[in-house]
């Protein structure tokens, strides 16, 4: 971009947007905002897809069309000399398509990376109106002018002079670079993740998770370098986060390093049937502070990953996902038990999600009270689809079975003995 104008040139420029040549440059920047348009749309194609950074939801809101309109503004305005015409729209259309593109990569990456944080928002707004106010003060001239105020208040840092300008320069750098980083590393994770298998999905996540935390450390650097910041003070702030943390931040750093822990020994993995704190569900996500199960009634938890290493966790699915579960029925007594097994354990091997290796089986578990109790025992090998259904099954089966045969599933009894009086009592006799 070029030197912003002055009052003189700020003059000049409105004589050139009134001249007759100013239609044919308004008529150039239009056709370079159509042929972008028309670039875009072929790289995108006619199907519809979610919206991603270049190309948003539709042809014009994402970053791609902005920067090819701006690519092509720089190639017409080269040429202009040529034509004899003077460029003075160009000099407006340059400064706000840069803003548009600044506008749409910061608002494009930051809905990717965090679609549902209303902190985003914020700063979407904020980075947006920023932009528009800059470009405004970058045609009308006032820009170097307040630039130059800003650069002449200033504290001393140590040995270091920081200007408000600097403060305000950097804090645009670093904002540019960290968006870049977030850019990136949602893209790696998004072809890491494509297509994986639920074996090695875990890994590729925490793969995933490394790379974006390498990124925004870079770009965290390369942000504290472009605003003037000395790296070599880094080494007090890293010994004062290492006090913070082994002090204040000790719960959220273990949570960290357990997710990491999660996913590199591949203990609990993406898909997992799973059992913690009397709360059972399958995990649908491993992040590197928390884990979400989701339970098959549609409750989620959000579990801290130190939890899920430092306590007992059931998992149904770590080396075998087939579960066995068992179901308890009474017949009195006097039945044939032998013969009603082999028939309980028929009936229920036709139960669809009953295995057949290892098949069901019956059991005479105990003597009761009131009859003689039986255990069906059998396995599924889907628990994720849910354990009641499939047990519900197996009791009507059961009692279809007794049905057939005949037999009464006994209900609790009291036998009352009432004792008979010893005889009429004898009349009390009065004394003299």
């Amino acid at each position: 971009m070029s030197s912003p104008p002055t009052a003189t040139d700020l003059r000049e420029l409105a004589d050139s947007l009134l001249q007759p040549s100013a239609l044919t440059e308004f008529a150039l920047v239009a056709g370079c905002l159509v042929l972008a348009w028309i670039v875009v749309r072929l790289l995108r194609g006619t199907q519809v897809r979610p919206a991603s950074v270049l190309f948003g939801r539709q042809v014009v809101d994402g970053v791609l069309f902005p920067v090819l309109a701006l690519v092509f503004a720089f190639a017409v305005r080269s040429l202009l000399p040529m034509l004899g015409v003077p460029g003075a729209v160009f000099k407006v259309a340059i400064p706000v398509l840069m803003s548009l593109v600044l506008i749409r990569l910061t608002v494009r990456v930051l809905s990717a990376a965090f679609p549902d944080s209303h902190v985003m928002r914020i700063i979407e707004r904020t980075v947006s109106w920023l932009a528009w106010i800059a470009v405004v003060l970058w045609v009308t001239g006032v820009l170097p002018v307040l630039m130059d105020e800003l650069d002449g208040i200033a504290w001393k840092l140590g040995s270091a002079r920081i200007s408000l300008r600097n403060v305000i320069e950097g804090t645009l750098s670093a904002v540019i670079v960290l968006v870049l980083a977030l850019w990136v590393s949602a893209a790696i994770e998004a072809q890491l993740i494509k297509g994986a298998a639920a074996t090695n999905l875990s890994m590729r996540k925490i793969a995933a998770n490394l790379v974006r935390a390498l990124l925004l450390f870079v770009g965290l650097l390369l942000a504290l370098s472009a605003a003037g910041i000395d790296l070599t003070a880094l080494s007090v702030l890293g010994g004062a986060i290492g006090v913070g943390v082994g002090f204040g931040l000790q719960k959220i750093a273990a949570n960290y390093v357990s997710g990491f822990v999660i996913l590199a020994e591949r203990s609990l993995r993406i898909g997992d049937m799973v059992k913690v704190d009397n709360f059972e569900g399958r995990i649908t996500d491993i992040r590197t502070r928390y884990t979400l199960i989701r339970s098959l009634g549609g409750r989620e938890a959000i579990v801290p990953n130190e939890i899920l290493i430092t306590q007992r966790v059931e998992n149904a699915s770590l080396a075998d996902s087939r579960v066995l579960l068992t179901s308890k029925v009474q017949v009195p007594y006097g039945t044939d038990v032998r013969a009603l097994q082999p028939k309980l354990v028929a009936a229920v091997s036709r139960v669809p999600r009953v295995l057949d290796d290892p098949g069901p089986a019956a059991q005479l578990v105990e003597f009761a009270s009131d009859g003689m109790e039986l255990v069906i025992l059998f396995w599924i090998a889907d628990p994720e689809n849910g354990q009641g259904n499939v047990k519900s099954e197996v009791n009507l089966t059961v009692l279809d079975v007794l049905n057939a045969e005949g037999i009464d599933i006994p209900f609790p009894q009291r036998v009352v003995h009432l004792l008979e009086p010893a005889g009429p009592a004898e009349p009390l006799r009065e004394t003299p």
